[in-house]
């Protein structure tokens, strides 16, 4: 596994290789150009702009690894003041190799050309930091700084052949795609009204269980952990979601093969993340996934559901960290630090909309009854179509807080 520090340095050095090689290229055309591009002009223009590139590569892989391409903000901060440290860094070496005295009349040219001949060098660093620069940074590192205490909510839109999706543990019935397609707009728009940024996974027609898009990665923080789902048909559905979550900024790990994992057998409580293992997620995959997420500072605890698709099937956990389930479903619910039953199948799903507000279906009323009881309010969205195919209304989204 390549480190989060690791990964880093890699993206540092590369924005800051990217950052002084445009800017170097960018000032040497500037001056060819301003000197009605005579050719005996570039040995002298190129003379003169390594030193700054050389200073704004090392100044500005200092600053990435202090934090200085974390936000967007930020890497317009680092690259003004960059762009002008590194002229006045590398015009001082230029006088050091040339042996040029540090004498007033030296400043005070050195002050001049800010507005001079270091110009478009510094202002080729400003604009390139918080754009070409942030952009290579982000590819490799993936820092989520950029959308810090936003909370998202991706979503992939239903496909063509939705009622070909797989079903395990209950019997087959046909599903309305048109009146599936109006649930899935109500549930988005759900979320949205509850406050999260509905972001879109590319669609991914053909692939009739992409929909139930939680089960393509699991996020912990600024981290996101690709998955490999158990059911080969699915594997292609992973694409879509890494490249939407690397637009989030997310750092991104991966479940690698033997290791079989699928999110809607993640659930977590606070610190705490129980695992299912059953027919999508194998021993392997729980492995790979402790050793990934315990530096993090969450603790993996193994849970045995045969009775269910998803450990999530079978039971989730409210705002307080109370897990919820239907008792038939669930395998042991000694495992649970606190487990409340809930009355029917299709209860044991909310998705946390807040502290004290959850989405849950409308086809178990007596579970809604109960949980409102509790003190939550609860948004209630009809999911019908999806629960045909043994989905829930955690399985349709991936929450990013």
């Amino acid at each position: 596994m390549t480190t989060s520090w690791g990964r880093r340095l890699i993206a540092s050095l590369s924005a800051a290789v990217a950052v002084a090689a445009i800017a170097f290229i960018a000032s040497v055309v500037v001056l060819l150009t301003a000197n009605g591009l005579a050719s005996t002009i570039l040995p002298n223009a190129a003379e003169f702009m390594i030193f700054n590139a050389l200073a704004a590569l090392v100044l500005t892989f200092a600053a990435a690894l202090l934090g200085g391409l974390d936000r967007r903000w930020i890497a317009v901060v680092t690259g003004i003041v960059v762009g002008l440290v590194s002229v006045v860094l590398g015009t001082l070496v230029l006088y050091s190799v040339l042996g040029a005295a540090l004498n007033s009349t030296a400043w005070g040219q050195l002050w001049s050309s800010l507005i001079g001949i270091n110009l478009p060098f510094w202002l080729a660093v400003a604009v390139v930091t918080p754009t070409a620069g942030l952009a290579v940074y982000r590819s490799i590192e993936g820092t989520r700084g950029a959308r810090a205490g936003a909370t998202v909510a991706l979503v992939r839109i239903p496909a063509s052949n939705l009622s070909e999706g797989l079903v395990t543990h209950i019997e087959r019935e046909s599903v309305d795609a048109e009146l599936a397609d109006k649930q899935w707009d109500a549930y988005v728009a759900a979320l949205s009204e509850a406050g999260w940024q509905t972001v879109e996974v590319a669609s991914a027609d053909g692939l009739a269980d992409a929909v139930f898009v939680e089960d393509t990665a699991v996020v912990f923080g600024d981290t996101a952990v690709i998955s490999l789902p158990g059911a080969d048909s699915r594997r292609a559905e992973t694409a879509g979601t890494e490249a939407a979550l690397r637009a989030q900024g997310l750092h991104i790990e991966r479940i690698e093969a033997p290791g079989t994992l699928d999110g809607g057998d993640v659930l977590k409580v606070g610190s705490t993340v129980y695992v299912g293992r059953g027919g999508r997620t194998n021993a392997e995959g729980i492995r790979q996934l402790r050793a990934l997420i315990a530096p993090l500072g969450y603790t993996v605890v193994a849970v045995p559901v045969t009775k269910a698709l998803h450990l999530k099937t079978a039971v989730t956990a409210l705002p307080d960290g109370t897990v919820i389930g239907y008792e038939p479903l669930v395998d042991n619910t000694s495992i649970f630090e606190r487990f409340l039953p809930v009355p029917e199948a299709h209860g044991t799903a909310v998705v946390v909309l807040s502290e004290d507000t959850v989405l849950m279906s409308s086809s178990a009323p007596k579970s809604v009854a109960l949980i409102e009881d509790l003190g939550y309010t609860v948004v209630q969205v009809d999911i019908s179509e999806f629960e045909k195919l043994e989905g829930c209304v955690t399985c349709l989204s991936i929450r990013i807080r």
